[in-house]
């Protein structure tokens, strides 16, 4: 959850500026000052918003939308049909999350919910506090890139270019560009729908750029990182169960998961969902060393029906199963470490069959979902880890990036990769979002402006046409409401 002094600092700080601002328009002596000085900033403060304005960058709009006339018709009509389409498939998309979410809410199924293409974000809920820094500056670059998409459009289109500005709603930070309204309804649907689908076509843009960085970035980093040799631990959390004389530290290069091959990030994620998903892996163990490291223990059933034969109090041993030609069901509380450390995995007596000794394959006997898990990081020896696999992945932070020489730093890479996954959902987010067909969006200027192009010959009154058109919008906007509002309740209230 969000820290209750970070909640308590934004919403003081928002009540002492609106504080602020009123006191000072109310003052005789203060007001013309100070509103002189909220117009020569272009500041414009209201309860949770503030807003800055400024001319600054017109001269930069125009080069950019004076800049290859051929070009730039091309690159704005691809992203009109892109826009266009992007609004059905929005729908579309919407649709389907919806159902989703309601066939997840019906059958209370939790693990569906990641299937969900579209999920609400909530700050300290399902997005970590310590991603908040990619998770605001992306919306920034998204909402910034988006409205330069809207302001070159309309510059290309001949429709007069005010100002740009940045805004800040609550801590949600967003971009703006102001057009002269006049020049907008003058000129045909067509044009329109350049300059409304033009965000969107540029969120898309960015997506995909970001997406293509992203997969080049083992070519872009090779002269200074290499991959393929394992995965690099970054950070471990405080409260790790891997922390200690014999658990990961940051700089350790994990190869192996049992026996399941690391070379990369990638493949300590699905070493650890296939050990999580199979049936506990058993160890090769000579019945002679059985007996030796064995002692008499006291069985006993848990709960969930699996067996325990050692003492709760032991930190070092652990309850193993197997099966003789006699009997099926024997127990051996073993030191786990001296048990495994040399052995060879397996799933049966006949994988252990090979020098002609004796010998038996050994299972970890726990709880259901719990693993005895053995970490591969030379030169370290091996980390044994007793627990749930989500565990270990959600406590070790790695990188399938090695750096080459020791002054460079070991979470560049990470910072570079995250900040191309935050881009490209949040990007995507604000293309998905601002195509639906519904009220205060582009969605609501691109439906109208295609219901002009398309629907003028067929529909002669524009009575008629602006009915259509607000019906569609009430439907859109009662689809993203029910979305915004089940997606909500699905990541706070269950």
């Amino acid at each position: 959850m969000i820290p209750i002094p970070v909640v308590v600092c934004v919403l003081g700080g928002w009540c002492a500026i609106y504080l602020a601002d009123t006191l000072l328009k109310s003052s005789s002596s203060m007001k013309a000052s100070y509103e002189d000085w909220l117009t020569s900033y272009g500041l414009n403060i209201s309860p949770f918003h503030m807003r800055w304005q400024t001319s600054l960058f017109n001269r930069l709009f125009y080069s950019w939308g004076r800049w290859k006339p051929r070009f730039l018709y091309l690159w704005f009509s691809t992203g009109m049909v892109f826009g266009i389409v992007a609004m059905f498939g929005s729908v579309l998309l919407l649709g389907k999350t919806l159902m989703q979410t309601l066939s997840q809410m019906l059958t209370e199924a939790p693990a569906a919910q990641n299937d969900r293409m579209l999920q609400v974000v909530v700050p300290g809920v399902n997005l970590p506090v310590s991603q908040l820094t990619y998770f605001f500056t992306e919306i920034l670059i998204s909402g910034v890139i988006h409205e330069v998409g809207h302001g070159v459009a309309a510059i290309r289109e001949q429709v007069r270019f005010n100002g740009f500005g940045i805004f800040i709603f609550i801590v949600y930070p967003g971009a703006f560009v102001d057009l002269f309204t006049t020049h907008l309804q003058l000129i045909s649907p067509v044009q329109q729908l350049r300059i409304f689908c033009a965000g969107v076509w540029h969120n898309f843009v960015l997506g995909v750029a970001s997406l293509l960085v992203l997969f080049l970035l083992p070519a872009i980093l090779f002269p200074v990182y290499y991959t393929g040799a394992g995965a690099l631990v970054t950070e471990v959390a405080e409260d790790s169960p891997d922390i200690g004389p014999r658990g990961l530290f940051v700089g350790d290069l994990v190869t192996n998961l049992q026996d399941c091959s690391v070379h990369r990030l990638e493949d300590w994620n699905s070493c650890l969902t296939e050990i999580s998903q199979k049936p506990q892996i058993g160890y090769c163990i000579y019945a002679a060393t059985l007996q030796q490291l064995s002692f008499p223990a006291r069985v006993y059933r848990r709960l969930d029906g699996t067996v325990e034969c050692c003492s709760n109090n032991s930190l070092t041993d652990v309850c193993f199963s197997y099966s003789n030609n006699l009997d099926s069901h024997l127990y051996a509380c073993l030191p786990a470490r001296k048990a495994i450390e040399a052995s060879q995995v397996c799933r049966t007596n006949m994988d252990c069959q090979k020098d002609f000794v004796p010998s038996f394959c050994v299972t970890p006997s726990l709880e259901n979902q719990t693993r005895l898990i053995r970490v591969k990081h030379p030169p370290q020896i091996d980390m044994l880890f007793v627990g749930h696999p989500l565990h270990l992945q959600y406590t070790v932070s790695l990188s399938s990036f090695l750096p080459r020489h020791n002054f460079l730093s070991m979470d560049l890479p990470v910072v570079i990769e995250t900040f191309c996954k935050y881009l490209i959902s949040l990007s995507g987010a604000l293309a998905v979002i601002n195509a639906v067909p519904c009220f205060a969006l582009d969605g609501q200027w691109i439906l109208n402006s295609f219901l002009e192009a398309t629907l003028s010959s067929l529909v002669v009154e524009k009575q008629n046409r602006e009915l259509i058109g607000f019906l569609i919008l009430l439907a859109g906007s009662a689809l993203l409401a029910a979305n915004v509002a089940l997606g909500l309740w699905m990541v706070t209230a269950r």
